[in-house]
């Protein structure tokens, strides 16, 4: 099997975390992550939303397949880690074509 050239491994990869983004409670599952130290179990996670555990899992694991979160098995729980390496490095350059902060765009 070959690997996929560089630009459409890119694009699969702005796909991953934009569409991991796409939803609601995802981004707050990272926001809360964030804001507790890039660490949680998943029960802790899970206790934050009124959903149900299975919708919860579901997003959990849209995130790490997107790389956004690792998750390391500490005894019988599962913690998540937040990986912000991972959006900064996929992210980052789509955003900075558009000019970043520094472009003359006004902001409304």
């Amino acid at each position: 099997m070959t690997a996929k050239p560089r630009g459409l491994a890119d694009l699969d990869d702005l796909d991953a975390v934009f569409g991991a983004l796409a939803h609601q409670s995802r981004r707050t599952i990272l926001s809360v992550l964030h804001a507790r130290g890039g660490e949680m179990t998943s029960g802790a996670i899970a206790s934050r939303f009124d959903c149900a555990w299975p919708t919860t899992t579901r997003h959990l694991r849209v995130l790490e397949d997107a790389g956004l979160v690792r998750v390391v098995l500490r005894g019988r729980e599962r913690v998540y880690r937040l990986e912000p390496s991972r959006l900064r490095s996929v992210a980052g350059p789509w955003i900075d074509r558009f000019g970043g902060r520094t472009s003359g765009v006004s902001r409304r």
